[in-house]
């Protein structure tokens, strides 16, 4: 089954291995390059899953994530935070807003792959 994938991401070389990777895996992607356009996105298209770096402009990735929990439409969006910031405080954050995984940059692209079937459901699922 193919699942839509939106890789919300400010840093152009972060989104093009990201898209490769999540296509390279059958996902149909989508991409939104700030806060705001994956809030968009997400309310438009309604992606499987967003790939939201935490550190972008115009909304962070944890005020995207607030949102699209306060809306009950969205509920079976799976939401994957990315960030440099990999401190307790900043995963409790992830959390307290509703994110259903957390990765820290850098990370492999095998264990985000892993990670990506697990939260759809696919082969891995725990």
């Amino acid at each position: 089954m193919t699942h839509t994938v939106l890789i919300a991401d400010d840093e152009p070389n972060i989104v093009v291995s990201l898209e490769f990777l999540m296509k390279r895996e059958g996902h149909r992607v989508l991409v939104a390059r700030d806060g705001a356009a994956a809030l968009q996105a997400i309310r438009q298209d309604k992606p499987d899953l967003v790939l939201l770096d935490v550190m972008m402009p115009l909304m962070t990735g944890f005020e995207v994530c607030q949102h699209v929990r306060a809306d009950e439409s969205l509920a079976g969006v799976k939401i994957l935070l990315l960030t440099a910031k990999g401190r307790d405080t900043d995963l409790a954050q992830g959390k307290g807003v509703g994110a259903d995984a957390y990765m820290t940059k850098p990370f492999s692209t095998k264990d985000l792959a892993a990670r990506v079937r697990t939260l759809l459901g696919g082969e891995g699922a725990a």
